[in-house]
């Protein structure tokens, strides 16, 4: 919810976030439907995974297995959730150690050591079991540093729970507040929601607030990239399997206990692809304003792919006052070295630019003569 009063910490800032409309795309794109964003790099951390992590240790601290003054964190993460346990770690004094793929951004690794924690990159092309991987590192240096605890999104029941608990109810609370009126049409209800899946405990999480409590008959996407193998039925990943991918944070080559297989929790997967991902993301900040990461283009990219098939076309995205919410994940902050998003900045001349040119090179004519 909205931060209205002073917050003993920066704890008191995680999640809260707004949902935004993305009347832009939504036009360009021709549909009827409402696209709302569920804006997370908005969270004090900069993005959805400060939730699982700030869920994560109170519940060890509560259970005793985090022990102040004590304990070290260690954690395998692909940059999000470490930095959210290390912003959490820095407020409440424990020692942090995170492993992540040499693929991550520097700025990750910046926004880390920044708070306090100790880095160690491991190879990306190592497998999720190798001892040289991200995971295995973090299980070596678990048993041979004392009172180290692994808090493992990967496994945690708490990483779903943060989003059961909260991602979802903030964003039922925030289309029910909203009247449905002439010009902005609403059903009063989540009709779909869209996500990417990294652990897949935020598509997880948020489906169980949605379908368990809120709306039975919403419709669950979720987005997977190409390279990976998280989408349902399996023969969606066979085309490109094992092939590298660049976006972060999504997508792996193992499936996580915490994304549930159960039936009825994601309705449909779509896989997407890098480029079609960074050129959405693209899209959201020039055209909407939100300075968005490359998972949340892959998370937008996985919306209209879905809402022009048959089901979602006919269904809602032809359907006025349907509300059609996609998670956006991170914020630019972690990617701005990235060629994806330098790419931004070589863009051709605009007429603006060249008018701009021409004043300056008269002006400066005039004053030579």
């Amino acid at each position: 919810m909205p931060h209205t009063q002073i917050l003993d910490n920066a704890l008191g800032a995680i999640g809260g976030t707004p949902l935004i409309r993305l009347d832009k795309i939504a036009k360009k794109e021709g549909l009827k439907c409402n696209l709302l964003g569920k804006v997370e790099f908005f969270s004090a951390g900069g993005s959805v995974k400060d939730r699982i992590a700030k869920r994560m240790v109170e519940e060890a601290e509560r259970e005793g297995t985090l022990i102040p003054g004590q304990s070290v964190v260690i954690e395998p993460t692909s940059g999000n959730t470490g930095i959210g346990l290390a912003l959490a770690c820095a407020i409440k004094g424990y020692s942090v150690i995170i492993t992540l793929p040499a693929k991550m951004s520097l700025e990750k690794e910046a926004t880390l050591k920044a708070l306090g924690a100790e880095v160690v990159r491991t190879p990306t092309e190592a497998a999720w079991d190798s001892p040289e991987s991200h995971i295995g590192v973090a299980q070596t240096l678990q048993k041979a540093i004392p009172h180290a605890i692994i808090l493992d999104q990967y496994r945690n029941v708490n990483n779903p729970l943060a989003h059961e608990y909260t991602t979802g109810p903030e964003i039922i609370d925030a289309i029910v507040s909203t009247p449905s009126t002439p010009s902005r049409p609403s059903s009063g209800k989540v009709d779909v929601f869209i996500a990417g899946a990294g652990t897949g405990g935020t598509v997880t999480g948020v489906s169980r607030a949605l379908k368990r409590k809120h709306n039975p008959n919403c419709v669950v996407v979720a987005g997977d990239p190409q390279g990976s193998i998280l989408a349902e039925p399996s023969s969606l990943n066979e085309q490109e399997a094992g092939q590298a991918y660049i976006v972060e944070g999504i997508g792996y080559d193992f499936i996580p206990d915490v994304l549930s297989r159960e039936p009825g929790t994601v309705d449909h997967w779509i896989k997407t692809s890098d480029e079609d991902a960074f050129a959405a993301a693209r899209l959201l900040i020039k055209q909407e304003g939100l300075l968005v990461g490359g998972s949340s283009g892959s998370a937008l990219v996985a919306a209209l792919a879905w809402l022009k098939t048959e089901e979602g076309w006919k269904g809602f995205g032809s359907v006025e006052g349907a509300n059609v919410v996609v998670l956006l994940p991170d914020g630019i902050r972690n990617y701005m070295s990235k060629e994806w998003f330098l790419e931004t900045t070589r863009a051709a001349p605009t007429p603006l630019a060249h008018k701009i040119n021409a004043i300056l090179k008269d002006s400066k004519s005039s004053k030579q003569e």
